[in-house]
């Protein structure tokens, strides 16, 4: 048998349904599927066990992976997550707007028509100058809404090494 237990942080309350896990905080409330036909859940006391009887290796690596799911939904939820990223241009000066759930680039490379990265719901984009801040309680849509909007400046039909324009992640944290 082997078996993890996680221990449920301090205002953070887990609670099973069906296959679902919800995880409610100071923050909000995140749900999660979690099943596997090999893997038992038990939310009792305070703690989450997560066991198998399977000594197949996947098995054992989806219950650490259950694990991580928790502490990062528990910590979302009590603190969220913030990434910071940073608008770079050298030749054209870009332009940066939210337009509800949207961001819009605008000038990127002088081009005329303005790129459009979408905003996962649940996360929130604010401008401050050249940095924009995203924060939100679920770290995957956070990271998506980074990554679209690094994704929609990306340089095309340039030499990448002199066109270093773009929007790039400069920090991730809480």
């Amino acid at each position: 048998m082997y078996e993890i237990i996680f221990e449920i942080p301090a205002g953070v309350t887990v609670a099973r349904e069906g296959d679902n896990f919800v995880v409610k905080g100071a923050k909000g409330e995140l749900t999660r599927r979690m099943y596997h036909p090999a893997i038992a859940f038990a939310v009792e006391d305070g703690a989450v066990t997560i066991s198998t009887e399977s000594t197949r290796r996947s098995v054992r690596a989806l219950i650490g992976t259950y694990n991580a799911l928790l502490k990062v939904m528990s910590k979302g939820v009590t603190e969220g997550y913030e990434y910071r990223m940073k608008v770079v241009f050298n030749h054209f000066p870009i332009q940066v707007k939210v337009a509800g759930d949207k961001v819009e680039i605008g000038n990127f490379l002088g081009e005329k028509q303005a790129r459009i990265a979408a905003i996962v719901p649940g996360v929130t984009v604010k401008v401050q100058g050249d940095e924009l801040v995203l924060t939100g309680i679920n770290r995957e849509t956070v990271g998506n809404t980074a990554a679209n909007i690094e994704q929609a400046c990306k340089v095309r039909n340039r030499d990448p090494r002199v066109f270093q324009d773009g929007i790039y992640i400069t920090s991730r944290g809480n």
